[in-house]
């Protein structure tokens, strides 16, 4: 059990997928960030569920899904939650991606449209360069062996009880440290640690990300689309909200004051209400391939993310 929702497992290619599905009505896919796993979710499933089939899944490299060698693109995950929806039996879902998890969003709903029909983004990866040192340290090619060191028990457990208290001021700067603390304890796992790192290294260099959805933001012209940020992200800057609005002018964006990298967590019936609204006021996409095939044809000019405004 998790959070009162049972863990459930599925074997795909041979590996196997925990996840949480809960809940009826149209589908929900939730796709946590780096390191974390379904729990980042806890508070959002139960109001989510009374309307909606909530589908929270660990990443493969994550949680209690298998951590092998194996492809940790972002290509790569969305394959892994076609077939995940394709065993449920779920057919198209409205796919809300936080972080890291947002990339696999974006990119599920590039390669798969047709079982697409809404785009929420949390704090997401893929929109503007940067993003906190701490993960650009994680492709560093000391990671494995300094974290080895510093996941032996009493090192971590101080290491997690300093984080924790530091997250207990309520500074907006340290609000965070509680789910890092959370991240920094799945560590101890080697196998972990080798499926975050190769996850970074496929989005991350010493420069920031490397990977945006500037080259095909024109393509959410077809499908609704909504970005939640908190104001107080000290992970992924605020501004990359703006860049959202900038890639695609359709998108609605949404910044929670007195909120961090995390805002479903730091305001879950906010962030609830958000997601009711979301679908709610919108028209699942339906899939034209004569459309598609429009967009591609006609393409976009990329837009630049490095000069992107504050959000007020």
């Amino acid at each position: 059990m998790s959070g009162g929702y049972e863990v459930q497992f599925v074997t795909i290619h041979g590996h196997r997928r925990a996840f949480v599905k809960v809940g009826t009505g149209p589908a929900l896919l939730l796709l946590h960030g780096l390191g974390c796993d379904h729990t980042t979710w806890e508070s959002v499933i139960e109001p989510l569920s009374r309307r909606y089939t909530v589908i929270a899944p660990d990443l493969l490299g994550h949680g209690q899904s298998d951590k092998p060698r194996a492809d940790y693109t972002l290509g790569g995950f969305a394959n892994g939650m076609r077939d995940l929806l394709t065993v449920l039996g779920i057919d198209k879902v409205t796919v809300i991606g936080h972080s890291f998890g947002g990339g696999v969003a974006m990119q599920f709903a590039y390669q798969y449209p047709e079982r697409t029909e809404r785009l929420m983004l949390v704090a997401s990866g893929g929109l503007g360069p940067e993003v906190s040192p701490a993960i650009r340290a994680i492709s560093s090619p000391g990671f494995h062996q300094v974290m080895s060191v510093l996941t032996l028990p009493g090192i971590r457990h101080a290491g997690m009880a300093g984080l924790r208290a530091l997250s207990a001021t309520g500074l907006s700067r340290t609000r965070d440290l509680d789910e890092v603390a959370d991240i920094y304890d799945t560590f101890r796992d080697p196998a972990a640690r080798h499926a975050v790192r190769h996850v970074v290294k496929a989005v991350v260099d010493w420069q920031g990300q490397i990977v945006t959805m500037a080259d095909r933001a024109y393509l959410t012209e077809a499908m609704p689309m909504w970005v939640v940020w908190g104001r107080d992200d000290r992970v992924i800057p605020v501004r990359h909200a703006n860049a959202a609005a900038e890639l695609a002018p359709n998108a609605r964006v949404e910044v929670i004051p007195d909120a961090g990298h995390f805002p479903h967590k730091d305001h879950p019936q906010r962030f609830a209400r958000i997601v009711q609204d979301f679908v709610r006021t919108t028209e699942p996409a339906t899939y034209s391939r004569a459309r598609f095939r429009r967009l591609l044809r006609n393409g976009a000019a990329p837009v630049a993310l490095h000069a992107v405004p504050e959000t007020a």
